[in-house]
């Protein structure tokens, strides 16, 4: 099962972490796991290399997490939010294999 956390103050995005495997199918075959890897990495790239935003990034097997300065949400707001509602979407297609919760900070 692959879960993702979103780290939100108030209504403001300020990062997310994500960890698991989705057991949807055998590595390298696994959509699921694709598609959560992939726009989780155009979200983390966007953010550092095209905002260029002073973010926290770490990655490891079957784990990502990101988490930025509460004063650099206003310019990562749009990806942080357009990450989110892909991810909504994805767990409400594959809903045994995406789990979504949103975490105060």
């Amino acid at each position: 099962m692959i879960h993702a956390e979103f780290f939100k103050r108030g209504k403001v995005l300020l990062g997310f972490r994500i960890s698991g495997h989705s057991g949807m199918a055998e590595a390298g075959a696994d959509i699921v796991c694709a598609a959560v890897s992939s726009a989780a990495y155009m979200a983390a790239n966007t953010i550092t290399d095209i905002v260029k935003a002073n973010a926290d990034v770490s990655v490891k097997d079957g784990f990502m997490s990101l988490k930025i300065p509460t004063a650099e949400s206003t310019s990562c707001r749009v990806v942080l939010e357009g990450f989110h509602v892909h991810m909504v979407s994805l767990q409400k297609q594959y809903s045994n294999y995406i789990t979504l919760t949103d975490m105060e900070v």
